[in-house]
């Protein structure tokens, strides 16, 4: 059992990655808050959603960025070892071709810190959410 020393909550894991306090309230801050190894990426992701998803509402959600268009479209989150994508399930099995090259889950994508993002299949998978109302 480890005790986070800042916070004092306690965990399985030793140094396990987790927030303290309060939940970041703005993707700039949830950003700022990774692994400075790992912000680049991140931004890349944001980026590349924002102007895919224009009218989508920026939040986060579940502790994560998040975007929005009356219900959650795209979640995404870093991790130790890779950041999460999180389209849900439908999204998972539609894109499950293109997929085959990255772990999946139910609803999660996981794209490893060594690995290319894929920036144009994350794009279209959002956009698909969007256009198909596959919200979750």
């Amino acid at each position: 059992m480890w005790v986070c020393p800042k916070c004092q909550r306690e965990f399985k894991n030793v140094n396990q990655s987790h927030f303290c306090g309060e939940s970041p309230t703005l993707i700039d801050f949830y950003i700022e808050e990774q692994p400075e190894a790992v912000q680049p990426r991140l931004h890349e992701i944001r980026n590349a959603l924002r102007s895919a998803l224009p009218d989508a509402e920026e939040r986060i959600s579940w502790r994560m960025p998040t975007y929005k268009a009356k219900k959650n479209i795209i979640h995404f989150a870093a991790f130790k070892n890779h950041i999460g994508i999180y389209p849900g399930d439908k999204a998972i099995e539609h894109f499950s071709d293109e997929l085959t090259a990255y772990k999946t889950s139910k609803g999660a994508i996981q794209i490893l810190n060594n690995e290319i993002l894929p920036l144009d299949l994350i794009i279209r998978i959002a956009l698909w959410n969007f256009e198909t109302e596959n919200h979750h």
